[in-house]
């Protein structure tokens, strides 16, 4: 077989191989590195002796993953304040209808899997996303069909008891609610910014250490207000540039100056603000450049 077969056939799950390392990680950057290394042991790959594409590579590429996340282990454990994902740059619609997905690259549920040890996580991931069988998925985690079973079954009952409703918001609604809050938060309108908020609205900030944030999630509207204020007041935001963006199906704030200085998610239910995700430390935007293409 020819090398161009090999990349024709990679290329073309590429989108579904991110997503699963993407879902397992939680790191645009890192995800890259293990799709870049299973593609070397691809090209290795003799295809006559492979019958399903799509099973193998997903094979391949949840073991590089488990890997990858062992090795990071460490740098978990030291982390300095809250640790979230990095922030998925995605088309304005992409993948839109599927809703699934859509929960599956959520910055909720993606802090919600960061919970499971990392079995539970690829084993909830290719099952409960992408539907593979637990012959496959035992084949990925080094372990028996039956004991996948009972993983599946464990990682699906904790995220369960510990999922909260996902229901996005329709675009007209995502964008009246991103534009008011904008206008608010950068005219010093604090009556409007309130407006917008859920009552238990929860703000959470990654900074790793590296620049200036909460390093415990705040809560509570006023509390959460007076945040937004802060970051957002006006003689700080006339050196900033402000790209609104689509993040993890989420609608997103990209604020820079000379350099980057964070993306900001923001959930919204039920026509109010119920969390933001403020993402700032400089290594995890790297990859907020060019979005990216997911599928399951």
């Amino acid at each position: 077989m020819s090398a161009d077969e090999h990349a024709e056939r990679f290329t073309l799950l590429r989108p579904l191989l991110f997503t699963i390392v993407y879902e397992i990680l939680g790191s645009v950057t890192e995800s890259d590195d293990v799709l870049q290394n299973s593609y070397l042991r691809w090209a290795d790959v003799d295809l006559a002796t492979v019958r399903d594409t799509r099973s193998y590579l997903a094979r391949l590429v949840t073991r590089q993953a488990l890997n990858a996340v062992r090795a990071s282990a460490r740098r978990r454990e030291d982390y300095i304040g809250s640790w979230l994902p990095e922030p998925l740059l995605l088309e304005e619609n992409d993948a839109s209808a599927d809703v699934l997905l859509a929960e599956s690259v959520s910055m909720a549920m993606l802090v919600l899997l960061e919970t499971l040890t990392p079995d539970e996580r690829a084993v909830f991931v290719l099952r409960e996303v992408f539907g593979f069988g637990y012959a496959d998925i035992a084949a990925a985690v080094g372990k028996s069909v039956v004991t996948v079973r009972q993983v599946a079954h464990r990682a699906r009952e904790h995220v369960r008891a510990r999922r909260r409703r996902f229901e996005p918001a329709d675009a007209a609604t995502t964008a009246r609610i991103t534009e008011g809050f904008l206008t608010a938060a950068s005219t010093g309108d604090l009556e409007g910014l309130m407006s917008l908020l859920a009552p238990d609205v929860t703000w959470t900030a990654d900074s790793g250490g590296r620049t200036t944030a909460a390093r415990r999630p705040v809560a509570g509207a006023e509390r959460v207000a007076a945040v937004v204020m802060t970051l957002f007041r006006q003689e700080r935001m006339a050196d900033l540039r402000i790209r609104r963006v689509n993040c993890n199906h989420a609608p997103a704030i990209v604020l820079s100056g000379e350099r980057l200085e964070g993306v900001f998610l923001i959930e919204i239910s039920e026509g109010r603000i119920t969390h933001f995700y403020a993402i700032r430390n400089p290594d995890k935007l790297l990859a907020v450049a060019v979005p990216r293409q997911i599928s399951r």
